[in-house]
């Protein structure tokens, strides 16, 4: 990072990737941080579904989880080459290391971290998303969470708030840091 004009200047890939459990809010917190800074958002599960022509659900279905991991690897490959992109990330991104050195290397990892009441709360389509089954869900959930964490460079706690207050506070963090 460098200072010209007074204005501060990354170098290099500065992306800051939002991971979370389902339903935390991470692509509705990286659109919204992307238009009040002027950053470009995009959606990890998005260009996945793009690169293979086929929704998440569809891909699950027909080819199985670990293509659609191999195609989330590949999505984060094509960032290397991006500058300044505020990423919203799939739930189950973490679930490879390889992907969160890659992160690690482009930028800085932002973990919504919230109660599973707080996901379950915002899943308005529980049918598009192929990992969720009611039964599974708090094994994901254990599951995940300590992924989420060893993965974060930063912590927001979402318990409890509303959408307001988590975007107020990530935009805080993240100017302070010098990150938007």
């Amino acid at each position: 990072m460098q200072t010209k004009n007074g204005y501060i200047t990354h170098e290099g890939c500065d992306h800051i990737f939002f991971v979370g459990f389902l339903g935390a809010g991470k692509s509705t917190l990286a659109r919204n941080l992307g238009r009040l800074y002027r950053r470009t958002y995009v959606d990890t599960d998005r260009m996945a579904e793009r690169l293979l022509r086929k929704s998440v659900r569809e891909c699950f279905e027909q080819d199985g989880e670990e293509a659609f991991r191999c195609a989330e690897t590949e999505v984060l490959k094509r960032l290397q080459d991006e500058k300044s992109l505020l990423v919203s990330c799939g739930g189950g991104i973490v679930e490879r290391e390889c992907n969160c050195e890659l992160m690690h290397e482009m930028g800085v990892i932002v973990y919504l971290d919230g109660d599973l009441s707080d996901s379950l709360r915002q899943i308005q389509h529980p049918e598009k998303r192929p990992d969720f089954n009611l039964d599974d869900v708090q094994d994901l959930y254990r599951r995940r969470r300590p992924l989420f964490k060893k993965s974060a460079d930063y912590v927001i706690n979402i318990r409890e708030k509303s959408f307001g207050q988590v975007a107020e506070e990530a935009g805080y963090l993240l100017w302070e840091e010098g990150l938007l």
